[in-house]
């Protein structure tokens, strides 16, 4: 199976040398490139071919930035994982990107074979974190303690899963529950805990001792 890519970025040298790794991996195809935000909405708009497995997106653009066209993503189309891949190292824009949705944060020197794992990370497990962004997240994530919440013992199990490399799919198969039920559980904790992805919950968890790594 071949997933497609988007790249933005409003660097036309930069952004076509980022497809061409992308399309000289085995699993990925580039479907096309922006320049910046706006021109991805109207893309996605336009018509539902457009519409990619994941966005490689840049931060700093004109027009619209990484983070406004990321929850501008989250809100409209939530199945599509939205990776950074930026020269932005600094904490605080590391974290507002995955706030806004981002399942994952690269930066542009990151070796070629980094960035396929990543992306196979990202279609199989939903997430790709790096050490530093799993430090970050620890540090700045909700401010809700698990004495705050009462959880059902099934959601609990379901946390636990979803730290692991199984897909939501292998996860249900475990649990001997309906794919159905466990985006029920996925969604629900998503919204109690204020998190948009994977990678909030699987913060979460650790943070408050559900699951230790």
């Amino acid at each position: 199976m071949t997933y497609s890519v988007v790249v933005v970025d409003d660097h036309t040298l930069l952004s076509q040398a980022i497809g061409a790794m992308v399309n000289s991996f085995d699993k990925f195809k580039v479907l096309y490139t922006c320049k910046n935000g706006r021109e991805l909405t109207e893309k996605f708009s336009a018509s539902p071919k457009n519409i990619p497995d994941i966005v490689l997106m840049d931060i700093n653009m004109p027009i619209m930035n990484g983070i406004e066209t990321t929850e501008w993503i989250a809100t409209n189309h939530p199945f599509v994982n939205v990776m950074a891949l930026s020269v932005e190292d600094a904490e605080k824009t590391i974290l507002q990107m995955l706030k806004a949705g981002a399942i994952g944060y690269l930066l542009k020197d990151t070796e070629k074979k980094v960035l396929e794992h990543a992306l196979i990370e990202v279609v199989e497990n939903g997430f790709y974190h790096t050490k530093n962004v799993t430090n970050i997240l620890l540090k700045s994530m909700t401010g809700k303690s698990q004495n705050d919440i009462q959880f059902r013992d099934k959601e609990i199990i379901f946390m636990k899963l979803a730290c692991s490399e199984l897909t939501y799919k292998e996860i249900a198969d475990k649990m001997n529950l309906s794919p159905k039920t466990i985006d029920g559980y996925r969604d629900h904790l998503f919204s109690l805990l204020e998190v948009k992805n994977r990678v909030g919950l699987v913060m979460y968890a650790i943070k408050n001792r559900i699951y230790t790594p």
